[in-house]
Order: C-alpha cells, then sequence, then structure tokens
C-alpha cells in the first residue's frame, strides 16, 4: 500500500521496509520513526522511537511478528481517520488519546486498562484543512482501488499538513467503531 500511495502522489510518511532477519539495523532516516509489523493491527507491536539507542529494542519488539518491518518517519500531530462511503468522504474524526498515542491501550481501555481517548466528528479543522485532509483519503482510497467503504487514518502535523498512514478496508462496524461514527453525523444508522 505505501509504495501504492507514493505512486499515486498519495501523501504518505516516508518509509522502509527492513528485514530484520540478520539482526536490526537503522533505518536510512533519522530518528524520531515509528516501528510497526506490517501484518498486525490495531497499533499491535508499534513503537515510537525517539532516541537511536532505542531502535534495537523497538526492531527486536515487532520482530515478534514477522521478519519484515516497516520503519516510518514520525509525524507529529493530530490523530485523524476519514471513512469513505460509496466514494465520498464521510466528516473527519478528531482521534485524541488521553495518554501516548492511539496504541492499543488507548483503542481498547476496557481490555487493557489504558486511558482511552476522546473522539470529535466532524474534526474541529477549517474548511481548507477538512477538505485537504478528505482529498488524501479519499486519494488513498481510490488508488488502492477499494470499493464501498474504507477508513483511511491520517495524521495532520503542525503545518496542517495531511499524511496517509494506511487504508483499513475492513474497518470496525460495532457502535464504538470510527467509521459508523463519522456515518452516524450525516444522519447514517
Amino acid at each position: 500500500a505505501k509504495a501504492v500511495f507514493v505512486a499515486a502522489g498519495v501523501p504518505t510518511p516516508r518509509a522502509e521496509i527492513i528485514d530484520v532477519s540478520g539482526g536490526p539495523r537503522l533505518p536510512s532516516f533519522a530518528a524520531p520513526f515509528v516501528v510497526k509489523p506490517p501484518r498486525e493491527g490495531s497499533s499491535v507491536g508499534v513503537h515510537i522511537v525517539r532516541d537511536p539507542a532505542d531502535a534495537a529494542a523497538a526492531l527486536a519488539a515487532a520482530a515478534k511478528f514477522g521478519n519484515d518491518i516497516l520503519v516510518e518517519e514520525f509525524i507529529d500531530g493530530k490523530e485523524l481517520t476519514v471513512g469513505i462511503l460509496n466514494d465520498k468522504a464521510l466528516p473527519i474524526v478528531h482521534i485524541a488519546p488521553r495518554a501516548g498515542f492511539y496504541d492499543m491501550a488507548n483503542k481498547y481501555p476496557w481490555m487493557s486498562g489504558g486511558a482511552g481517548s476522546d473522539y470529535a466528528c466532524p474534526a474541529d479543522l477549517d474548511a481548507a484543512t477538512t477538505r485537504a485532509v478528505q482529498n488524501a483519503a479519499l486519494a488513498a482510497h481510490r488508488a488502492l482501488g477499494v470499493e464501498i467503504y474504507s477508513r483511511v487514518d491520517v495524521l495532520l502535523d503542525a503545518r496542517n499538513r495531511p499524511f496517509v498512514l494506511e487504508a483499513n478496508t475492513i474497518p470496525g462496524m460495532t457502535e464504538t467503531s470510527l467509521l459508523p461514527k463519522a456515518a452516524a453525523t450525516t444522519g447514517i444508522a
């Protein structure tokens, strides 16, 4: 998906896949960066590395899920998600973790005892930023050839530039899930 985003001009953080089968190694770009096991979901095994001295431990932890590790440039900013339904962007959800980042504990605090997160939909963004975020999400959805619906995760940096992280093609559909939360603001049950 990252290669498709880059080829289609979708704004996305710089990234590399690192094969750690021969041991951990640093990416070609400097810290801070994010270490992700690409075959997991719900931020399982994700680590934010701010100090290069912590990189080996983060890569080793992610390697428990497979040898190919996605390492992305760290984008400090607002965590947003955009539901796409029938090729239209729904209102943006702003995700505000109460502590740390939007990891497993903050997504599912009832399972882990984490601090949880607050959600605002529609996100409190100006009209131009809203359009830019929704356009980036739609571009990611379309570039991947997704049909009917998806939920696209975006980080918005301090200069209001959107960076697409991923498109979730099977987003949650529970009463606490984010795509239904966005749809509900438009009157879709």
